[in-house]
């Protein structure tokens, strides 16, 4: 995700969303996950004002722990499900599908994107595969910005 200043555009993409949730008052929950570990950044809450320091220490450069990153968003869901099992539940997966690991769709998840910031020029189609797999939407990254981020 550094290349071609997708790790921007993602943090760009993940600001509109969070003034999204922010406008339509709906919860949201901000996991990373880069290097080993995922960690639960922001929420389950509906943000009521934006902080840079959710997005500042969020880095790129390899090794995707994508498997923990959808174990913590499939505990946040659960927690949810069990709060509340009328609300809706969307899942915002930003990757470049460079990840070796192939999880397994978040159970509680009543709609899944994966937003696609590939940009190699040998394209390897994992995030399309992953959206195919999860009977998911799969976006490019770009064509999300082209449009505005209306699709948030």
């Amino acid at each position: 995700m550094l290349a071609r200043g997708q790790l921007a555009l993602a943090k760009g993409l993940l600001a509109a969303l969070f003034d999204r949730a922010r406008n339509d008052r709906v919860e949201v929950a901000l996991i990373a996950f880069g290097g080993t570990r995922a960690e639960l950044r922001f929420g389950p809450a509906v943000p009521r004002w934006w902080n840079e320091r959710w997005l500042a220490p969020i880095g790129a450069g390899g090794g995707t722990p994508l498997a923990a990153g959808m174990e913590a968003a499939a505990r946040v869901l659960q927690s949810s499900a069990r709060r509340d099992t009328a609300r809706h539940r969307h899942v915002w997966l930003l990757t470049d599908g460079r990840s070796t690991q192939w999880p397994a769709r978040p159970r509680h998840a009543d709609h899944v994107t994966v937003v696609d910031f590939e940009t190699a020029t040998v394209r390897l189609g994992r995030c399309a595969a992953l959206a195919e797999a999860w009977d998911a939407q799969c976006i490019d990254a770009h064509a999300l910005l082209a449009t505005g981020a209306s699709a948030f």
